[in-house]
């Protein structure tokens, strides 16, 4: 995948959302934890208050004592964190051993009788402590005398516990996190799927097997594959005109070809043999372009109407070389056919015979005595062979008599479109033509294909 990848792009976009997502949850659950920790010690707190309420008494003296600590261990350790307080305004106090010689110190207020009020404030060793603070009145000497009793915890128990929820949480969310990146990728690949099965209909299209875009697709995609299948139905329509045009043409050119070698053939019985020949050069030259546009504006039309049925490609070739060797030329000559039996390709067979009865009428014309027709499968592709043991061509001459218009030689008559013809055919296809020299000697045209038949 490249930058400009829509799949790429999406995967991104949804990692990032989901990165986004999964952090502001993890702080959002990180929050949430601690404040449900704090809301849990503070109810804890409150259970505590109401034991150290519960278990204040006033000695036949006056003093203040608590007969029935709280059981909790850390109350009776040093600084352990968890700490209480009894007093009044006239220092009467009461404090737990954890609070050793210091003492807790919370704003000055007056909370009414039974009403819990909570502080944070620093406590013992520079914790930041949570207090529970409750107002009580109690009667000592016969005299109502306010008491304020509170119950502290130090916070740090309370980060802590968030720090490991938070520890715990990234280990979870990041698992969640790849998780739902594979489910993005997932869920991409599936919203993509339509778009591939459109390349591949193009791909069918351009490569024959189709002439429309399959209507079986999302609603999504519905519309593109109708305006596609709507842009190709009116190109085939413009292309039929133009080939019914173009046939036109050269059908209603047939008839002056045939008149004007009509008026040669009588110049030459008037004895004009220079003017009726220059005449019949024209017109054959004439009737060539005519062949050849006929033949290109077939192909524009039929290669695009579906698959190509295999056709057997020996039996074709040997009616082929006997139409040949009932010509002056080819009577003198030995073809050698080298094509195994059931040997099929994929063009249509008037396309096929058309091209291979063009690369036959070269070699019969230019060879000496033989001419051999093979074919060759490999992993490069397959390809058919005519070789002759003529005179041959050099590499320059090979590659200029693949030119609009270039003859092999200067010998007869023509135009010297049959290479271009089977050029145009080969080329509707997807095949190519080569040309080089021969082990025979002579020229060697080879027909070739990316993959076999």
């Amino acid at each position: 995948m490249t930058r400009h990848s829509l799949r790429l792009r999406l995967i991104a976009g949804g990692a990032a959302a989901i990165l986004i997502a999964l952090s502001v949850a993890g702080l959002a659950l990180t929050i949430l934890f601690e404040r449900h920790v704090t809301r849990t010690i503070a109810d804890d707190l409150e259970v505590s208050l109401k034991q150290i309420l519960a278990g204040l008494e006033v000695e036949p003296d006056g003093r203040l004592v608590l007969a029935r600590p709280p059981t909790d261990p850390r109350f009776s350790e040093p600084l352990s964190g968890l700490y209480w307080q009894v007093g009044d305004d006239s220092e009467r106090l009461l404090r737990s051993r954890s609070l050793w010689d210091d003492r807790l110190t919370v704003p000055i207020d007056q909370p009414g009788p039974g009403e819990v009020h909570h502080h944070d404030i620093v406590g013992p060793a520079g914790g930041r402590l949570s207090i529970v603070e409750r107002r009580v009145v109690v009667t000592i000497g016969g005299q109502p005398v306010p008491i304020r009793a509170m119950v502290a915890v130090d916070l740090e128990r309370v980060s802590a516990a968030g720090r490991a929820f938070a520890r715990d949480l990234v280990v979870a969310l990041g698992i969640l996190g790849v998780v739902l990146a594979l489910a993005t990728s997932v869920q991409v690949m599936l919203g993509l799927r339509p778009l591939r099965a459109l390349r591949q209909g193009i791909a069918d299209i351009r490569a024959g097997r189709s002439d429309r875009l399959p209507q079986a697709v999302p609603d999504e995609v519905r519309p593109l594959v109708e305006e596609v299948n709507a842009l190709l139905e009116a190109q085939a329509r413009e292309i039929d005109r133009s080939r019914d045009r173009a046939a036109d043409l050269a059908h209603g050119l047939k008839t002056p070809l045939a008149a004007l070698a009509a008026d040669a053939a009588r110049l030459r019985e008037r004895g004009e043999e220079g003017l009726a020949r220059d005449i019949e050069a024209v017109g054959t030259a004439m009737s060539r372009h005519v062949d050849r546009e006929l033949a290109r504006a077939r192909l524009r039309g039929d290669i695009r109407r579906g698959a190509v049925a295999p056709v057997e490609l020996a039996p074709l070739l040997r009616s082929l070389v006997t139409i040949q060797s009932r010509t002056p030329a080819g009577g003198q000559i030995d073809y050698q056919l080298e094509v195994p039996d059931y040997t099929a390709v994929r063009l249509e067979r008037t396309d096929l015979a058309e091209v291979l009865g063009n690369l036959l009428d070269n070699a019969t014309r230019h060879a000496r005595s033989r001419v051999r027709i093979s074919s060759s499968c490999d992993a490069s592709g397959f390809c058919i062979v005519i070789e002759d043991d003529g005179d041959g061509l050099d590499a320059d001459a090979s590659a200029a008599v693949l030119g609009r218009g270039i003859r092999l030689d200067q010998r007869g008559e023509g135009a010297g479109l049959g290479l271009a013809i089977v050029q145009d055919v080969l080329g509707a296809y997807g095949w190519t033509l080569q040309l080089s020299r021969s082990e025979l000697g002579g020229l060697k045209a080879s027909c070739c294909t990316g993959s076999a038949a």
